[in-house]
């Protein structure tokens, strides 16, 4: 049984090892944001999609384009635009003169790591292409269904103040997504930082500056390892309690889904691996409540009136529970 646990933590080890690669392969361009690149690798090890949102200019794409590049894995981008069709997403059928028949042509969503810029710029129809394929990992093109590479990630990104020309996702599909991450501006000493740095940088781009960390194959095998990870029982009615708060909480119109329940699960193991230990503790689920809970409750009108925002509400659902130890 001793080697049994031995063994576990030698392996928690090495993806303590891998994701410190990777956070300081992403500081080497990046400054400040740690909390987003957390969350982004959290969310990478959970198998999980993140919808991360803020204001243009605050290095949204460019960190979902770094953390993939220090995944050794293939990577596509998506500009979602007003004209955009579900076939510029999914591919198309082609006519093949000699066989005389139709051949699939897989589109850009058929990679490891998927970056979907401004996926609110795009009307539903061609957001649902998405719908599939972030849930099960599959999709279906003319009846024919196809499976998606594993490792298989989705980082979508917004702008939460330019309306115009927009088209608000749908309440499932947020619920597809993980976490969704709110991205500030950083502030005057790290702007100073940033100016130094690409200063520095001379004519050297970005991406050159990034090395592979991971593999493919490792990501895999890490997040079986974190799916075996320990939680106790009462961690678990924690959970359930917190979610069931939602959904009868004055100030919210419509709580969160049994997928939120998971969500904080999965994503709590993820948290605890990364900092070593092979079981969960109530400081993991609580660092992940608010990315996994904000995009998947609405606020009552009249709340959303007074300016109260979904994290505020769900820092008072926290405040209100007595926290396991």
């Amino acid at each position: 049984m001793e080697e049994q646990i031995f063994e576990q933590r030698t392996d928690l080890s090495a993806l303590n090892d891998a994701v410190n690669s990777i956070r300081s392969e992403i500081k080497k361009i990046i400054v400040g944001q740690d909390e987003m690149v957390k969350l982004i690798i959290t969310a990478l090890l959970a198998d999980g999609h993140v919808l991360i949102e803020g204001v243009p200019g605050v290095a949204k794409t460019l960190t979902a384009k770094l953390v993939a590049k220090s995944v050794n894995v293939g990577f596509s981008r998506i500009q979602f635009t007003p004209d955009l069709m579900p076939s510029d997403v999914l591919g198309t059928p082609v006519f093949n003169p000699k066989e005389a028949s139709f051949e699939f042509k897989k589109g850009p969503v058929f990679s490891n790591i998927v970056l979907v810029d401004e996926i609110n710029r795009a009307p539903a129809k061609t957001q649902s292409a998405l719908l599939e394929i972030m849930e099960e990992r599959q999709a279906t093109v003319d009846g024919k269904t196809f499976l998606m590479a594993s490792p298989f990630m989705v980082l979508a990104t917004q702008n939460p103040v330019e309306q115009e020309g927009t088209y608000r996702l749908p309440e499932a599909q947020l619920d597809r997504f993980l976490f969704k991450i709110l991205v500030p501006y950083p502030n005057e000493t790290e702007e100073l930082a940033i100016l130094s740095q690409f200063h520095n940088m001379g004519n050297t781009t970005a991406m050159d500056m990034i090395q592979p960390a991971l593999q493919g194959e490792q990501v895999v095998a890490l997040r079986k390892q974190i799916k075996m990870q320990i939680i106790e029982e009462k961690l678990l009615q924690f959970i359930a309690k917190l979610i069931h708060q939602t959904r009868n909480h004055k100030s919210i119109y419509l709580g969160a889904s049994p997928r939120a329940s998971l969500a904080i699960m999965n994503a709590s193991k993820a948290m605890a691996a990364m900092s070593g230990r092979d079981f969960v503790t109530p400081e993991d689920i609580l660092a992940v409540v608010p990315s996994v809970l904000r995009h998947r409750i609405i606020l009552s009108p009249d709340k959303e009136m007074e300016g109260i925002t979904e994290d505020d509400v769900i820092k008072q659902i926290i405040q209100g529970m007595d926290v396991p130890r």
